[in-house]
């Protein structure tokens, strides 16, 4: 049974308005992340969902590229295409898919089998052993069958330029040989005869071509008559004539039928490949569809990385979103070089409504656009632009914004917007998201007010979560002496007159309409008018409003220069940590001077356990070997610097300032040591003092220090083969083996290739060898990847790299050994 799966998204939400939210602009940014058309066909499919169980899976299965992304893992989805026509072409009785529709659909499949082997082998980097942080991957991939058959049965019978192989079948290869032989034994007669019609001058040159499949030769036409044969053609000039000769008319017709023997076994091979095809044609598309569903979540991925989004958390009434950002708004920022200021909201099952207040071009309408977008995001499965979201699943995300104005439907905008805030009344429910920009605009104030405060509480008595922006003083009012109603405002500099477009939440903001005339220099006489105009209630608010936000600022300030006095404070700690430290730091350099001494000692140690393996035919277990003497020196080494930090903590070596406890103690006249500094050995002559001697390295005298010496390699009166024998080391020296430089494995299948291959570089390695070269063809790639994998992970091996066109290109692999 196959592993059944849901890409596409379940059942839509039963409306919402994407097209005011700007979604389909968004899913045209997305689609920029996708490369084949087969991705942004799916991207445009894309829509918000009511399934909390499939947005779960679609975030976690986009959370898992990104991780997958961030370890430094790429795959290329290019070339994915639709390829339901060919294969219901496929399914037909007695229908032959062309080589290059085959050729297409088997590099599908060899992609999708590629992700396979990927998705259930992830990198080490997700892979904590528990299937932790990739299970929604694996899961998904699952659902891709296992290609390995019916790829081996294509194989090395379609060559990379859509033409077959001559091993696509024993008969192939024999017509071919066959038509190569007929083809050489027809131009040999035809040279032959064309050299003896040279000599009369009869031929035009010397040259054998092609006409209709058919060996003729040029003749001159005044000399057609002396060529006995049949004349296939003339030059466009006139003067030459192609003959076909009667010596060679039956050969011809030989040739010809090879040709059609040819063709007929070609129709017979593509025929049988595509029953193949055919037969796995369900899970073929099954591949296809996990395919692109796989490319839509990389693009997610990396969309989410370019705008540091986060996985949005689902709740059950609590909206909070803290830093969000629209992201439309943001990429036309990037472009000009502008930065994004974020907005901050939180709406809980006690307080569902928001009203937004403050000037123009504040950013009201932008808030309510990143929540609405947001939402549908998150609903799509797709991470959000935020520092952490967590929202609910709404049944309907409805928003009234902009101005919708029809000549068509003979519709003011106060119309309009009437219009379409019924249909939302009517729509909404308790678990719907409600936008409403401008609230009770584009008619009279007092009767626009009225009805923004009744369209309000219709709202908040339904339960719907909503948020709303207005100039009206009556919906501030509202949102103040209304339980579950949250005041907030947008910043406006009125020393600039430029917005912040910052969100306070628990403030109303001020409109500051007159204010805002007054700073740009309107008539005094109209400015007053217009304020003696205002209601004495309207200009208490006003005032209150004014007096409010200027006693915001003030506590700004006075935060700001708390967090300066702060900053000032944790710069003065730590330049007095700094200054009470210098003695402790100079305890630390002593301390990390022996630490490198010990350092060094591990390099020598380590440096003398590669020279060690000298004999080259037992290289492999040596190299185990090494291993575990690697595995000592670590665990020396950590004793070492162990007792070195013992030492220091407990002031040891306070008391003797020449301890060294990683020095070589006992040395002795006669003796043979290894030397760091030279790396070769030395016999001691002398004892110039406690920590100087006198030594012979070669025919060179020199004096050297005791922590110079690395080890004694044998004492006075023994040698050294002695020494190392006394240690339990067995030496043995053979002459070098002779190994070439190059194999060649094409034709092999991937585990005989694999074993010559290990041969081949064990016999480099020992022969010390830097470089060599394994030729095993194109083909479909498979072979090419099995071995490049194998040696990525062979321990004699440094690089694995693909050599330039000239020398092999993607039918080679160059390998440089390790020295």
């Amino acid at each position: 049974m196959r592993y059944h799966f849901d890409c596409m998204s379940p059942q839509p939400l039963q409306y919402n308005s994407s097209r005011v939210l700007e979604f389909d602009n968004f899913r045209e940014v997305l689609g920029i992340y996708l490369s084949s058309l087969l991705g942004k066909a799916r991207v445009a499919q894309l829509v918000p969902t009511t399934d909390r169980e499939w947005i779960i899976r679609q975030q976690q299965l986009a959370d898992e590229a990104r991780r997958f992304l961030a370890s430094g893992a790429r795959f290329d989805f290019s070339g994915l295409f639709d390829a339901q026509h060919l294969l219901a072409k496929a399914r037909i009785p007695g229908a032959v898919l062309e080589i290059n529709e085959l050729r297409d659909i088997l590099l599908l499949i060899d992609k999708a089998a590629e992700w396979r082997e990927i998705a259930l082998n992830p990198p080490v980097a997700l892979n904590d052993g528990s299937g932790s942080g990739w299970e929604g991957m694996r899961e998904l991939s699952l659902g891709i069958a296992d290609f390995t058959a019916l790829l081996r049965f294509f194989r090395n019978k379609i060559l990379p330029d859509g033409t077959l192989d001559d091993r696509a079948s024993p008969e192939l290869a024999r017509i071919r040989r066959e038509v190569e032989k007929q083809k050489r034994v027809i131009q040999e007669s035809l040279r032959s005869y064309l050299r003896q019609l040279a000599e009369g001058g009869a031929v035009q040159e010397e040259l054998v071509t092609i006409r209709g499949e058919r060996f003729v030769i040029p003749v001159k036409t005044e000399q057609r008559r002396r060529v006995n044969g049949v004349i296939h053609g003339a030059s466009s000039s006139g003067q030459t004539v192609f003959i076909e000769p009667l010596e060679t008319i039956e050969q011809n017709n030989d040739l010809v039928r090879l040709l059609e023997e040819e063709q007929a076994e070609v129709h017979r091979i593509l025929l049988e490949m595509t029953g193949r095809i055919a037969e796995e044609a369900d899970a073929v598309a099954q591949a296809v569809e996990i395919m692109a569903e796989v490319e839509l979540q990389f693009a997610k991925a990396r969309f989410a990385q370019d705008y540091d989004c986060v996985r949005p958390e689902l709740t059950g009434d609590l909206l909070q979103v803290q830093q969000a950002r629209h992201p439309l708004l943001e990429r036309n920022l990037r472009q000009r070089g502008g930065k994004i200021i974020p907005v901050s909201m939180e709406l809980d099952a006690d307080h569902r409504q928001l009203i937004i207040s403050g000037p123009n071009t504040g950013g009201k309408t932008v808030g309510l656009k990143t929540i609405g977008l947001l939402a549908l995001m998150a609903q799509s499965g797709i991470p959000v632009p935020a520092a952490s979201a967590k929202l609910p699943v709404f049944d309907c995300v409805l928003a009234d914004i902009g101005d919708y104005q029809s000549i068509e439907q003979n519709l003011s905008t106060f119309s309009a917007h009437v219009t379409n805030i019924d249909l939302i009344s009517r729509t909404a429910t308790s678990h719907s998201l409600v936008l409403l920009d401008e609230l009770g605009s584009a008619t009279d104030p007092e009767e626009g007010a009225a009805l923004a405060v009744a369209i309000a509480g219709h709202f908040r008595q339904l339960g719907s979560i909503s948020v709303i922006s207005t100039h009206h003083t009556s919906l501030k009012v509202y949102a103040a002496n209304t339980q579950g109603v949250v005041n907030a405002a947008v910043g406006f500099d009125e020393k600039t007159l430029q917005p912040t477009y910052e969100l306070r939440i628990g403030v109303p903001g001020a409109s500051a309409g007159i204010n805002i005339a007054q700073r740009l220099g309107l008539n005094p006489q109209i400015i007053e008018a217009a304020r003696a105009r205002l209601h004495s209630q309207t200009q208490d608010v006003a005032k209150f409003l004014d007096r409010l936000h200027s006693d915001l600022k003030e506590l700004e300030s006075e935060r700001q220069a708390i967090r300066r006095r702060e900053q000032e404070l944790a710069r003065e700690l730590k330049r007095l940590e700094s200054e009470g430290a210098q003695e402790q730091r100079q305890k630390t350099r002593e301390f990390e001077r022996k630490i490198d001494s010990l350092m060094r000692d591990f390099e020598y140690q380590m440096r003398e356990s590669v020279n060690a393996v000298q004999e080259r035919a037992a290289a492999q277990k040596l190299s185990k070997d090494a291993e575990r003497r690697i595995a000592k020196l670590r665990r020396e080494f950590k004793e070492q610097f162990d007792a070195s930090i013992v030492a220091h903590k407990t002031g040891a070596d306070q008391g003797d300032p020449n301890a060294r406890p990683h020095e070589i103690k006992q040395i002795s006249e006669g003796d043979t040591v290894k030397l760091k500094s030279l790396g070769r050995t030395a016999v001691i002559k002398r004892k110039v003092d406690e920590n100087t001697f006198e030594v012979d390295v070669g025919a060179m005298k020199m004096k050297i220090p005791r922590h110079d010496v690395a080890e004694v390699v044998s004492h006075a009166g023994s040698s050294p083969v002695a020494a190392a024998r006394a240690k339990g080391i067995s030496v043995s020296v053979q002459d070098d083996m002779s190994a070439p430089s190059e194999l060649n494995v094409i034709g092999f299948n991937v585990d005989d290739a694999t074993r010559e291959v290990e041969r081949f570089v064990d016999r480099a390695f020992l022969a010390g060898m830097p470089r060599v070269r394994i030729v095993h063809g194109s083909g479909m790639g498979i072979l090419r990847k099995a071995l490049r994998q194998f040696l990525q992970k062979h321990p004699h091996v440094e690089t694995v790299t693909e050599p330039p066109q000239n020398e092999g290109g993607a039918g080679a692999t160059v390998v440089e050994l390790r020295v």
